[in-house]
């Protein structure tokens, strides 16, 4: 790849990323053939992380474009996976209708629009679970929508937490949840978003994705901590932070374990685990070679990758600026 690049590659922003049968099902379904979309589920069987990533993009085109949703249930009122599309739907809807700013440049509209459709993907979660009680993935939805009010849900997210780690122990996306919902720019502290971290990462078998969460704890405690509204302005103070021989060590042992079982996959959330390390890395000055090695397998498929937007405004310039370190 950098042999034939001499630029960065234009970045694939899709949500897809990798997953080209996600990317191709979600397209036929948007074309009207839901059938794509309830075949490509149905194959993914009890893969939960893979099946959660594909809920995840599903569910947003449908928050975008609901006719094909509308269709599939239509044909199959009591679909279980069209329930937690629906609750995945009015949650991607709701995000977007809070935006991505910090809270006092959110307006009381945007929060108010954000409470109301959260509090309608916590019930269409609850019919979800009912549907398909061994899933984790309704869980994990609402887990989600209690971002908007967590100051009084702080219990009730510990027991939606617990139902969905009693079907899955390292779901990905359970314990990322938590990782969010415990970082001290929602409603917890540093204290026990590293703990929500490091836990199961140490808890879980080699090759577990759960083993990268601690990075994502890093990058939560440098953008609170060195600069929330500043991003690229205080990007030396952050970087600073991932040079300190600790940080590094962490994010070695992180990615060891996680590449233990052999290389990871590239779909599920092997792209952006990925970029979470080249990130990592390059913020501590930390191992180029490795680095170049990520973004080969890595390509063009940036997708969304939030963390790039903790260091740069635009997520990707950091992508490119990773590219360009690294190479």
């Amino acid at each position: 790849m950098f042999g034939r690049f001499r630029k960065p590659p234009n970045p694939d922003s899709d949500y897809s990323q990798a997953d080209l049968e996600l990317r191709a099902a979600r397209d036929r379904a948007l074309a009207g053939d839901w059938a794509a979309a309830r075949d490509l589920t149905e194959a993914t069987g009890r893969d939960w992380e893979l099946r959660g990533r594909r809920l995840s993009v599903l569910g947003g085109a449908a928050g975008q474009s609901p006719h094909w949703l509308d269709a599939w249930e239509a044909a199959v009122p009591d679909d279980p996976t069209v329930a937690i599309l629906r609750a995945d739907a009015l949650m991607d809807l709701a995000g977007e209708a809070r935006g991505a700013a910090s809270a006092r440049e959110t307006s009381r509209e945007q929060f108010q629009e954000f409470h109301r459709l959260s509090a309608l993907a916590a019930r269409a979660s609850q019919r979800a679970v009912e549907l398909n009680p061994d899933d984790p993935y309704p869980w994990v939805v609402r887990l989600t929508s209690m971002l908007a009010d967590g100051h009084r849900q702080r219990d009730e997210f510990l027991a939606a937490m617990g139902e969905s780690v009693k079907r899955d122990p390292y779901n990905f996306e359970t314990h990322l949840m938590a990782v969010t919902f415990l970082c001290e720019k929602w409603y917890g502290s540093h204290e026990q978003m590293f703990a929500a971290a490091r836990e199961p990462a140490a808890a879980a078998p080699v090759g577990s994705s759960v083993a990268m969460l601690p990075l994502l704890a890093h990058f939560e405690y440098a953008l609170r901590e060195y600069g929330f509204d500043t991003r690229a302005e205080s990007l030396a103070a952050k970087a600073s932070y991932f040079r300190r021989p600790e940080v590094i060590r962490e994010i070695d042992a992180c990615a060891a374990k996680w590449r233990g079982a052999g290389e990871p996959r590239l779909i599920g959330r092997g792209i952006t685990l990925r970029h979470w390390l080249a990130l990592a890395n390059y913020l501590a000055e930390h191992d180029r070679k490795g680095t170049r090695a990520l973004l080969a397998q890595i390509g063009p498929y940036l997708g969304s990758t939030a963390t790039y937007g903790y260091f740069w405004m635009r997520q990707t310039e950091g992508f490119h600026a990773v590219w360009k370190w690294a190479r």
